[in-house]
């Protein structure tokens, strides 16, 4: 399915009993942000059969910009409580319906919830799972998670397919940053003091898995967001 790595994906059972801060790497200068290989390759290939199952219900929209309109060069769709979505006229924000259907956020899988109660170390649900789905020519600028009303809660990340270039940053704007080539099955945490850090996606690298194939001819990457959205 992909090319073999340094280190072996760790499953979920693991992580749980071997404890998340004794199995992630911490990137130094970034603290709070956690990062490492995570669903093995049948974990990767259920999770991917669980998404698809989500878009049937919630398929995947072009979300717009506030004010300008411009379209986003990711495709998206949410399942969970809660939706991140944006549009020109209502901005960024969060609502329980699809922005083109009008039906209900399907639930978020029960592998995709098995993450976070093992890695988060947050008593809480996550409300929102943001699914976006990356062509190899598209990426997303830096920005912040913020729209939230619990910083409390960590954002928590997976990816499923071809690898990307994370870029990461402080909780300033235009301050320096570094990268992070995340693959497919990865887990990174953004929790802490860099709950808020700039962070985005610089591009993707074409052809290195081939898990998308079935469903995507071109490949590409899905990203998988968690996040916790309002107070307990």
């Amino acid at each position: 399915m992909r090319r073999p790595r340094s280190s072996a994906p760790c499953s979920s059972g693991r992580i749980a009993t071997a404890g998340m801060t004794d199995l992630f790497v911490r990137e130094p200068g970034l603290p709070g942000l956690l990062h490492r290989p995570y669903w093995s390759a049948e974990e990767q290939r259920t999770a991917v059969t669980a998404v698809r199952a989500v878009t049937e219900d919630a398929p995947f929209y072009q979300p717009t910009m506030p004010r300008t309109g411009r379209p986003f060069s990711v495709r998206m769709t949410n399942c969970g409580a809660l939706g991140w979505v944006s549009d020109r006229n209502g901005g960024y924000r969060y609502q329980p319906t699809h922005p083109v259907t009008g039906l209900p956020w399907p639930p978020i899988p029960d592998i995709i919830l098995a993450v976070w109660a093992a890695v988060a170390g947050y008593p809480h649900p996550p409300e929102a799972c943001l699914v976006n789905h990356y062509a190899p020519g598209a990426k997303l600028g830096l920005h912040q998670d913020a729209d939230e009303q619990d910083f409390d809660a960590p954002v928590l990340s997976l990816s499923l397919g071809d690898d990307c270039r994370f870029r990461v940053g402080g909780t300033a704007r235009g301050g320096a940053t570094r990268t992070l080539r995340l693959m497919s099955g990865d887990v990174v945490m953004l929790g802490g003091a860099s709950r808020l850090a700039f962070h985005g996606v610089d591009r993707i690298y074409p052809g290195t898995s081939t898990l998308l194939r079935d469903w995507f001819p071109a490949g590409g990457r899905i990203n998988l967001t968690l996040r916790r959205v309002t107070k307990p």
